[in-house]
């Protein structure tokens, strides 16, 4: 009997599926598409203000919006970008930690504590002053680092030393450095992307990999 958590439903005249991912990226990618219907169409500015990470007066001032401005996103263009690198990345992830619901939980908390980190780290640079973070790309980056110590590691965990992983931190490094020179680049609703939280997810994504598949019982080199 197929696996539905591991193996793409086969199609009535037996031809390979049109959409193959693993369901955990499908879900991850979808989750970030919901949250955002609901962000335009039900929740008050009150609420999604309440939402809003912001490192004003602390970096730990309200430490649940750590984890909740991951789901809001300025636009569509915000969005669609996060979510299609999230469905990208989070697919190898989702084949390693495994289909079934420990490997997807698993997933999931990988992306959200990656998620957080980055976005303290962003408070943490700007302690005390008046920016307001919002999105899921310090988590997609955390994504991305798990992805190349995956292909680093040939499938296993590769080594945070491995040629792949270290030319994949360069160019994520310098790409946002790019972003920050130019004064930050704009997204949606004339917003600064915030290279910050993308540098310091990939850099918890890099070290939180081993933990997360010891948790998904994926561990394996």
């Amino acid at each position: 009997m197929s696996d539905p958590w591991t193996e793409a439903p086969e199609a009535p005249d037996g031809r390979e599926p049109a959409i193959t991912a693993p369901a955990g990226a499908l879900w991850l990618a979808g989750l970030l598409v919901v949250a955002f219907l609901l962000q335009i169409f039900a929740a008050t500015p009150a609420l999604i203000d309440s939402l809003v990470y912001a490192a004003d007066p602390t970096p730990l001032a309200r430490p649940l919006t750590l984890f909740t401005a991951i789901w809001l996103h300025g636009g569509w263009g915000h969005l669609g970008m996060n979510a299609a690198f999230a469905l990208a990345f989070a697919t190898p992830l989702a084949r390693f930690l495994g289909g079934r619901a420990r490997g997807t939980c698993a997933l999931f908390l990988y992306f959200l504590v990656c998620g957080a980190l980055g976005n303290l780290g962003f408070g943490l640079l700007h302690a005390g002053e008046p920016y307001g973070l919002i999105g899921a790309s310090g988590g997609v980056s955390g994504l991305a680092a798990g992805t190349a110590r995956i292909v680093g590691g040939g499938g296993g965990i590769g080594g945070l030393r491995s040629p792949f992983v270290l030319s994949m931190g360069v160019a994520w490094i310098l790409s946002n450095l790019v972003v920050a020179l130019a004064g930050g680049a704009l997204i949606d609703g004339g917003a600064q992307i915030a290279w910050e939280a993308h540098l310091a997810g990939f850099a918890a994504g890099l070290v939180l990999l081993r933990p997360f598949a010891a948790l998904a019982g994926a561990d394996r080199g």
